[in-house]
């Protein structure tokens, strides 16, 4: 299947975008959880202002990616494939048949999670670091799904 050019384009705009996020979210993980996070950092971020703006940061880029991955990156190559991208439980089905990712089911318990973390101060400090932790713990998914993605498209030489 040849692509016009303005797929092309736009697929190859996005793989950019969450190449970018993704190397965003993997440094700020690290940074983050150079030690675990715990109830008694959450508690303490209220006077470590610089220990908040990282957590803000790991928050909003872990939901900025899995945005951009799940709501335009998937749904643009499905597009590409002559695949109608459908609701995003079809998009998410139809992703883990061509083992783009692992699993739907992970996949919405980490949109949970992220709207969880997004959408909802949380002021219990374990509730916030027990959220955190399971973000950390998904970091790798959503950085093996950008990937896998990214290869699939390179694959039907849509990236030159």
């Amino acid at each position: 299947m040849t692509q016009d050019a303005a797929t092309r384009q736009r697929l190859q705009f996005l793989v950019r975008v969450v190449q970018r996020e993704s190397d965003h979210l993997a440094l700020t993980d690290r940074r983050l959880y150079q030690q675990p996070f715990t109830s008694a950092r959450a508690i303490a971020l209220q006077d470590n202002p610089d220990e908040a703006e990282r957590v803000e940061a790991f928050v909003g880029r872990f939901g900025r990616l899995q945005d951009t991955l799940g709501d335009k990156l998937l749904p643009a190559y499905l597009s590409a494939e002559g695949e109608s991208p459908g609701t995003a439980l079809d998009r998410l089905d139809r992703a883990e048949q061509l083992g783009l990712l692992s699993s739907a089911d992970e996949w919405l318990a980490m949109r949970k999670l992220r709207n969880q973390m997004v959408h909802e101060y949380i002021e219990d400090p374990n509730i916030l670091a027990d959220a955190l932790n399971n973000g950390h713990r998904f970091v790798p998914i959503l950085l093996d799904v950008a990937e896998a993605l990214t290869q699939a498209i390179g694959r039907r030489g849509w990236l030159q």
